[in-house]
């Protein structure tokens, strides 16, 4: 589609170099990278990220996701994943849009339209990919030109994203979109667990007492837990231990043992051992590694 083209010359216009960037316009952010990266563990977040230009690969859980020039990925909970650029170059770099996604909007569109109400179905996969129509990709350019006209932004920018939101309520995503809306569905449920994970992620917990806080049956909760993030509750906690263990000795200098027992971990030697699982290398060899290359994590 030759708006896709436009699309990435206008987030190429205002990201002139590599990195994420914030804009003017709430909750839009810009990515651009001219190489290929090495995989890189992050959180995502709820966003929908339109892709431009090049490719890029994301792993949730067991999960693996593609996606390139012409596609959008949608994120509907907090997911730890390991991602990676597969096609970039100076000439040709990968380029993305990013809109975090406010449930309460979503909400506030689908009670004022017809779109049925999908909050009550089976949740799905936290991840998803398809195929950018001309309508959303039109909605999408509208957004992204209103960064040539800041005054505008405040009036039009509320316009431009409601009218994406509703082309995704029409789209392939309806069921996942209306899930991320309403408080009572199981996507909710499930969010209420990983929002208390995040909190206690340092501290043992059990299933049964994540299940009181969810509001489900411990079977419910294990079942569609692992449907929408790929893994169970305890590999979601060890996940959030081991990338805050890393940001703290990769940041602010903290050596292994006090990282690891900062998040939770007892044994050194246990922490070192999921440590080198997960990051491929022991704690210390991997933070030399990283400081060398810089560029450590990145967005979707």
């Amino acid at each position: 589609m030759s708006d896709v083209r436009e699309l990435a010359e206008l987030i190429e216009q205002f990201s002139e170099r590599d990195g994420a960037h914030d804009t003017a316009i709430p909750r839009m952010f810009l990515h651009r990278a001219s190489a290929v990266s090495t995989p890189l563990h992050t959180v995502y977040q709820p966003a929908v990220c339109f892709i431009a230009q090049g490719s890029k690969q994301a792993m949730a859980g067991e999960n693996v996701y593609s996606y390139k020039g012409g596609d959008y990925l949608i994120i509907s909970v907090d997911i730890p994943a390991v991602s990676q650029i597969t096609a970039a170059t100076p000439e040709h770099p990968f380029l993305s849009l990013r809109l975090d996604l406010d449930p309460g909007v979503i909400g506030a569109l689908m009670l004022e339209s017809d779109i049925e109400r999908a909050s009550r179905g089976q949740p799905e996969p936290s991840l998803a990919v398809s195929t950018m129509t001309e309508e959303l990709l039109d909605a999408a350019i509208r957004l992204l030109r209103l960064l040539k006209t800041p005054r505008d932004i405040p009036i039009l920018a509320p316009l431009a994203e409601r009218e994406i939101l509703y082309r995704l309520l029409r789209g392939e995503q309806t069921s996942r979109m209306g899930q991320i809306a309403f408080a009572e569905s199981k996507l909710q449920q499930i969010n209420r667990a990983i929002a208390w994970i995040k909190t206690n992620f340092r501290h043992a917990f059990s299933v049964e007492d994540l299940a009181d806080e969810a509001r489900m049956s411990s079977s419910a909760l294990h079942q569609h837990f692992k449907t929408v993030t790929g893994m169970t509750p305890l590999q979601y906690q060890k996940q959030l231990r081991l990338q805050e263990a890393r940001r703290l000795m990769l940041t602010e200098a903290t050596d292994a043992a006090l990282a690891g027992h900062t998040v939770g971990y007892e044994s050194p030697s246990q922490f070192s051992r999921e440590y080198r699982r997960l990051f491929g290398a022991p704690p210390l060899r991997d933070i030399e590694k990283l400081r060398a290359t810089a560029g450590t994590f990145t967005t979707a």
